[in-house]
């Protein structure tokens, strides 16, 4: 199979179940967004510790964002089309968030806002948590004109707040305090 097919060379691609739509259609942005994303979580995997995330729950998760877009790239009529393992997420939201709970107790108390740093691994997952609230702001953008599955926005909305758990446990697990954002005069 070649890797170039010159179908998108007149700058449209090809939804799942064969429509043709703009390379800038929103869809497409909101799915792009996603495997930006997936990246992400790759370099994250990179990264993280295996007290806070290992590397076969940050696979999982990868696999979970290769779902979730081709739910986005197959439209709503032909949502049939996607077998089973190719329409629903491998980790529950009440799974997720008894994960957000464990990642939570491992850092202190938030006493004020925090800013993205302190270990690479801490970095990597704000970085995550913000493409991801970028995908779901698309995603939510995508909805107001197209039928999208709703799962798709809870799960990303989820997702932020797990990689933001994710970044302070990090912290917190390498002995390293959050960066707290003070309010200069």
């Amino acid at each position: 199979m070649k890797l170039y097919t010159r179908t998108g060379d007149d700058g449209s691609s090809g939804l799942f179940g064969g429509d043709r739509v703009s390379k800038a259609n929103p869809r497409l942005g909101a799915y792009g967004t996603l495997d930006e994303l997936n990246s992400v979580m790759g370099l994250l995997r990179l990264h993280a510790t295996p007290a806070c995330a290992d590397g076969e729950r940050l696979q999982r998760l990868q696999h979970d964002l290769f779902v979730l877009g081709a739910i986005l790239a197959t439209p709503a009529e032909k949502q049939g089309l996607l077998g089973r393992h190719m329409s629903t997420p491998t980790w529950s939201l009440a799974d997720m968030e008894a994960d957000i709970d464990r990642l939570t107790a491992l850092a202190p108390a938030m006493t004020a806002f925090v800013l993205p740093g302190g270990t690479a691994a801490s970095a990597h997952a704000h970085l995550a948590r913000t493409v991801c609230r970028r995908a779901e702001r698309e995603v939510v953008a995508l909805s107001q004109q197209e039928t999208v599955d709703p799962t798709v926005t809870t799960y990303l909305n989820r997702l932020s707040d797990w990689l933001f758990a994710l970044a302070r446990a990090e912290n917190a697990v390498a002995g390293v305090a959050d960066i707290q954002w003070v309010a200069k005069d």
